[in-house]
């Protein structure tokens, strides 16, 4: 792959500071032996300060230099998430086992502990539509365990067949 000159403009100086791969300074050089150096070197030579007076150039992997900082805005991206703004989903079912719902109910207060908003779901099928008080009974007892930690954002609705609560922590 030939690799050269990488710049927006083209560089319009015949002599340049050029600044070598190791980031030591060269000095004033024309331009031609600036981009022979950067062939042999088999990088680009890249215009970093146009409006200096000579131009400042760099010897540099320009997609390498181009792909740290796309990495580096993801990862800041990544860092400015706060965590209370993710959702924890816990699903449950009218007939689930106390011991099930116990465990759900641990996850629940590790989530609420670490700053997580929980939302607890009560899917119902088929026959178990008649009997939505069960659900009912369970995100009430739900809360009566959770309310040291939590408090209600949403109050247990029914929308469909699935009723949710959501609970955020105090």
């Amino acid at each position: 792959m030939k690799r050269g000159l990488r710049i927006n403009g083209g560089i319009r100086a015949d002599r340049i500071r050029l600044v070598d791969e190791n980031n030591s300074q060269v000095g004033v050089v024309p331009r031609e032996e600036a981009m022979s150096k950067a062939q042999e070197a088999g990088l680009d030579l890249v215009e970093v300060a146009p409006n200096s007076e000579p131009p400042v150039c760099r010897i540099m992997d320009y997609g390498k230099w181009l792909y740290q900082q796309k990495r580096r805005v993801r990862e800041a991206h990544k860092k400015t998430q706060h965590p209370s703004a993710t959702l924890k989903e816990i699903r449950l079912r009218p007939e689930t086992d106390k011991h099930d719902l116990g465990i759900k109910v641990g996850h629940a207060r590790e989530f609420l502990e670490k700053g997580h908003r929980v939302q607890f779901s009560v899917f119902f099928r088929g026959r178990q539509m008649l009997h939505k008080e069960q659900g009912n009974e369970i995100l009430d007892g739900i809360m009566s365990i959770l309310q040291d930690i939590a408090k209600i954002e949403r109050p247990s609705m029914m929308t469909g067949r699935r009723m949710t609560l959501l609970l955020v922590p105090k």
